[in-house]
């Protein structure tokens, strides 16, 4: 008995990311988001990140603005997840599916995250440039999208987390904003100064700045695969749904 009711509820969960991914292709935003953050992804490589003034065949231009374009970009993908569910009154709807909550939060997540992939994926033209223009190291250039990919995923899962805690889209990206600035500027070399020279003990500057996005990203970003950089991505997006998955919980008692 227990293979039909798994088998529904893997065709909800693949109803429920195929709604969300064509949701937003059905309007003209997607479009708009991903033009602005190619236009914008190439702007901060070659004019600003000094691709051409480097004299080297490496996309280190192209990741290292990354977390900032995120900071943006990100939320304002995310912020509507949950809140016009809220706002339509098409939560309950999803109440009534024969899945459970955490699921339905996973199922919108990874529809979000793909969305957030495919933009990525279209920066390939760069990939090319560079080894049209010298001869990379590819498997840094890899290692920078894996990194890329992961640090878009916690941006998202703390996102979703931040819209299921309000009906307004606007105070939803606001909020995942905050968030993700915060988890950034707390491995920041001023912030971990202005600890040690406020006399706070060694162990807990490294655990603020082991808190930061950047303190993992750079790594990959270097073209070392950690695994603790994987897992604390990992965890971050993990914590962040399970979080979401809670309020929905709350929301539906």
């Amino acid at each position: 008995m227990s293979q039909p009711i798994s088998n529904t509820s893997m065709g909800n969960l693949k109803a429920v990311i195929k709604r969300e991914l064509l949701s937003y292709f059905f309007s003209p935003i997607a479009y708009v988001f991903i033009v602005i953050f190619l236009l914008l992804a190439g702007f901060f490589t070659f004019m600003i990140g000094g691709f051409f003034e480097r004299g080297q065949a490496t996309l280190e231009s192209f990741f290292m603005w990354h977390p900032w374009l995120y900071l943006f970009f990100v939320p304002a993908v995310g912020m509507r997840l949950w809140s016009e569910e809220k706002r339509l009154g098409t939560l309950e709807l999803l109440f009534t599916m024969p899945v459970q909550l955490w699921q339905v939060a996973v199922a919108k997540f990874l529809a979000s995250w793909i969305f957030l992939i495919l933009a990525l994926a279209l920066t390939f033209p760069y990939v090319i440039t560079v080894n049209w223009l010298g001869d990379p190291d590819n498997g840094v250039i890899l290692c920078g999208y894996i990194g890329s990919f992961l640090l878009s995923g916690a941006y998202l899962a703390i996102s979703c987390m931040t819209s299921a805690l309000t009906r307004s889209q606007v105070i939803s990206f606001i909020l995942s904003v905050v968030i993700c600035l915060l988890l950034i500027l707390c491995g920041w070399m001023p912030v971990t100064d202005l600890l040690i020279t406020s006399g706070a003990p060694v162990w807990l500057v490294d655990l603020v700045a082991g808190l930061s996005f950047m303190t993992h990203y750079e790594g990959l970003q270097r073209g070392v695969v950690d695994s603790r950089d994987v897992i604390y991505f990992l965890s971050v997006i993990v914590f962040a749904l399970f979080t979401n998955a809670i309020i929905l919980r709350d929301e539906r008692a």
